[in-house]
């Protein structure tokens, strides 16, 4: 196990720069090669190896494989949904080619494993909105939605087709003090607790019954290892899988950080973002990933608050 060659692709973003720090721990820093379009702030190009490489080019992808002898793909390069909202051609294009790169490449037999995330932003208006079940209407309204769902049929498709080991989860908003969010709906969950710290007050872009599912950045992290160090035979679900840890509303959240910060206040403006939330589910069932590869949570809501006051108030 430890002779796998990693390679993550989009190693600088919100998910990407805590996945190489955590896959280096467990595999070796020199069998992880981080890689993203620039270097960023982040550790990633200081703690191993980096490379520049754009997630939309075959030959750039296909040379990093060849050069480091990869054994398994993290792509994790994409456009958000806020942002892609704002550059929809851009989005498509960057979500879906950089996602079929790496299936040929698999397809040609230059790599063993891919990882691809998804998101609970397949869903749409029309998906049932509490407890969403993994096999459900699924009619995305955004360009990240609709992007995920296509990608979601292609990995199904590779798997079936050509035998391509494909693994893939779908995430829920995601939480973390490490880095900085990266243009999703969901990120006033990473803001408020940032401006909890250093204002006491937040104003939100959603209203405060907007209920959304949520999860601590460490448990994501353990899922993503978790279902890529599965036996093959029980990842059951080729298209992606439910993941789920908590949901609430930004009133909920504002009440569980003024107990720890007595005197916060939030306000609310709703923006663009608000029609995004409103598509999504409030709640997702993920029966399937529990039961196949035994996915299990840690944080809820309260000990994520506490982790997230604590560290970013150092």
């Amino acid at each position: 196990m430890n002779d796998t060659k990693i390679l993550i692709i989009g190693a600088c973003g919100q998910i990407g720069s805590e996945l190489t720090l955590k896959l280096r721990e467990l595999y070796g820093t020199d069998n992880v090669i981080a890689s993203d379009i620039r270097k960023g702030e982040q550790d990633v190009f200081k703690t191993g190896p980096f490379e520049i490489v754009d997630a939309m080019n075959y030959d750039q992808v296909e040379t990093l494989i060849d050069k480091y002898k990869v054994d398994e793909v993290y792509l994790m390069a994409a456009l958000l949904s806020a942002t892609a909202e704002k550059n929809p051609a851009f989005a498509w294009d960057l979500n879906m080619n950089s996602l079929f790169h790496v299936l040929n490449l698999a397809k040609e037999g230059k790599i063993k494993k891919i990882f691809w995330p998804s998101s609970i932003a397949v869903f749409g208006p029309t998906t049932p909105k509490h407890d969403t079940p993994q096999y459900t209407v699924m009619e995305p309204s955004t360009v990240y939605g609709i992007s995920k769902q296509a990608g979601e049929r292609w990995c199904e498709y590779y798997f079936n087709k050509y035998g391509v080991d494909v693994r893939s989860i779908r995430y829920p908003g995601l939480i973390s003090w490490k880095t900085l969010p990266g243009g999703g709906t969901t990120d006033y969950a990473v803001d408020i607790y940032y401006k909890a710290v250093a204002d006491n007050k937040y104003t939100c872009f959603l209203s405060e019954n907007t209920g959304l599912p949520m999860m601590y950045m460490d448990d994501a992290i353990r899922a993503t290892v978790g279902i890529m160090q599965a036996d093959k035979e029980k990842i059951k679900i080729r298209s992606s899988y439910n993941l789920s840890a908590m949901s609430f509303t930004p009133k909920e959240i504002a009440a569980v950080i003024a107990k720890e910060k007595p005197g916060f206040e939030i306000s609310y403006e709703p923006d663009f973002r608000q029609a995004i939330a409103d598509s999504w589910p409030s709640s997702i069932n993920d029966s399937e990933a529990r039961k196949d590869w035994n996915w299990q949570h840690d944080y809820d809501l309260e000990s994520m608050t506490k982790v997230m006051l604590e560290n970013l108030s150092k």
